[in-house]
């Protein structure tokens, strides 16, 4: 892994029928969770509420740790990510807004083949995701 670190929040938003929400930003081909990074004094959940609200124009109702991951940055070329991730509950019609260009809806146990995915979201959050089912 690099020495070089973004650090983190995002959300685990899944729909009556147990998919789970993936966004593709702006001028990218990979899906992955919604969140981003923390501003100067934020906690993890302040952070993670107004990404959310900027991003996809939803409110956080509730959230709860799924766990702390990392692996290889998806966009950032020679960076790793570090993600605290969390099984939220959101309110609000979501739609794609502010980097956000494309929203998905996938079934976490069976993640369509053609639709490019973040590392961190194969290989550390589907699994962990999974183990609670």
């Amino acid at each position: 892994m690099s020495d070089r670190v973004l650090d983190i929040v995002t959300a685990v938003i899944r729909d009556e029928a147990g998919r789970m929400l993936l966004v593709r930003k702006r001028g990218t081909a990979i899906f992955m969770k919604p969140g981003g990074k923390r501003d100067p004094g934020e906690d993890d959940l302040t952070a993670l509420a107004r990404e959310l609200d900027e991003e996809l124009g939803c409110r956080l109702v509730s959230a709860s740790l799924l766990g702390r991951f990392s692996a290889l940055a998806a966009n950032e070329a020679g960076f790793t990510v570090r993600s605290a991730t969390y099984l939220t509950e959101v309110e609000g019609e979501i739609a794609a807004r502010a980097e956000i260009e494309e929203l998905a809806w996938i079934d976490p146990a069976s993640p369509p083949a053609g639709l490019p995915l973040a590392p961190l979201l194969t290989k550390e959050v589907l699994p962990a995701l999974l183990a609670r089912a």
